[in-house]
């Protein structure tokens, strides 16, 4: 494993900031402090900044001094937190009742930080290095927030390249694959309209309840019928809400959900043919149908050459052997909508088996969107040093 000395020098200072983060969790769009924390650092470093663009995200500029050259390379790291209650009590656990960094965003910020640092002592490298430090992930569409802002136009960059840790994979170990990754992200809301009675004398009214059973079931039929078995997808029920006493047929049942796909292609079918099921079946036992289906994260797709790209530097840090093919989740992440503008690669590093937390842990596993979730401190200086040797490795090739 090749670490870059001084960010090995400098780790126990950037763990110092990440758990200062850890403890002082925001949720999307409301990531002030965790802003001014990010900025300070930088600007304690000598890195320009610019702030705002998604209402809260950061941008770090890192000019190098080997050349004149325009080009420039964009690196993201997430911010905000999530709204769930931790179950740690070590000294650095959440501060703030209902919020927790559970996904490892102050890991992924603490990484950039770090590589920040030594490129701000290091510019022998000619073009630029954007350091994204971009808000609300967790749901709120953040990296499409700052496209709106004009991220691209303010900073123009040829690729950008984004990292999450997973649980369960060893540490010293990174994977990413071409193509999608993750899936799209939608939530779909069907209200049926029936008509109320006695459940002594259903006749007499419009059950909506076994329509809603009948549409539940339908919509399987969708994945297993309508869309090629070879093609990804999944509809999830995910809550049904009807009647208030038992003796009462209700006047309507509400339900809802979510869609993932890794393709528009399927995620256009899977909402045309629900939409079909839903108003048709409705119709045909002459109750009202409102349907509603909402599009969130886009899938996330890497690019061919920047993915092989990512590939080659990270077997010069680990070794070709701890590079692995990553298989793909229907977890959603919306650097997507950067990879929508411009050709670039979303990777993971592995954050172990959880035996890196320290006393006071919750009871509960290591893992994503767990309260007794905690990030391995131990990727700051191999990510860090990812991220140095990818944004010099990009700049020094020819332009693509």
């Amino acid at each position: 494993m090749q670490l870059i000395e001084s960010i090995l020098a400098d780790a126990a200072a950037v763990t110092a900031i990440r758990r200062d983060i850890h403890a002082h969790p925001e949720l999307c769009f409301e990531e002030k402090r965790t802003a001014d924390v990010i900025a300070k650092a930088l600007t304690d470093w000598g890195i320009p900044i610019h702030r705002g663009l998604g209402t809260t995200g950061v941008i770090g500029i890192v000019k190098g001094t080997a050349g004149t050259s325009e080009r420039a390379v964009g690196l993201r790291a997430d911010i905000d937190a999530l709204p769930m209650t931790e179950k740690n009590t070590f000294a650095h656990a959440s501060t703030h009742a209902g919020k927790m960094h559970a996904c490892g965003h102050d890991g992924h910020t603490a990484m950039l930080l770090a590589a920040a640092k030594h490129l701000s002592k290091n510019r022998n490298f000619d073009g630029t290095v954007y350091l994204i430090f971009q808000p609300a992930e967790e749901g709120g569409g953040g990296a499409r927030e700052m496209i709106k802002d004009g991220i691209f136009d303010k900073f123009p960059m040829e690729a950008v390249f984004g990292a999450h840790n997973w649980p369960g994979m060893k540490v010293g170990q990174f994977a990413l694959k071409n193509g999608p990754c993750f899936a799209s992200s939608n939530e779909f809301r069907i209200v049926i309209r029936g008509k109320g009675s006695h459940a002594a004398m259903p006749h007499n009214g419009i059950d909506p309840v076994p329509i809603a059973c009948q549409l539940v079931q339908g919509f399987q039929t969708i994945i297993t019928r309508n869309k090629r078995p070879i093609d990804a997808g999944v509809i999830s029920v995910t809550m049904i809400h009807a009647g208030e006493a038992t003796n009462v047929v209700p006047d309507s049942v509400e339900i809802q959900g979510t869609v993932r796909t890794f393709t528009l292609e399927v995620l256009d079918l899977i909402e045309k043919r629900m939409k079909e099921v839903a108003e048709n079946l409705c119709a045909a036992f002459d109750a009202g149908c409102e349907f509603e289906f909402t599009r969130n994260y886009p899938p996330t797709i890497n690019h061919p050459v920047e993915t092989e790209f990512v590939r080659g530097v990270m077997a010069d840090v680990v070794g070709a052997e701890n590079v692995q093919e990553f298989e793909p989740t229907m977890g959603a992440e919306d650097f997507s909508y950067f990879l929508l503008e411009k050709p670039g690669c979303y990777f993971l590093i592995g954050n172990g088996d959880g035996s890196h937390r320290i006393g006071g842990h919750g009871m509960g596993p290591c893992m994503l969107h767990n309260p007794s979730y905690d990030f391995n401190d131990d990727l700051i200086p191999l990510g860090a040093t990812l991220w140095v040797r990818l944004a010099e490795q990009w700049l020094s090739q020819p332009r693509r």
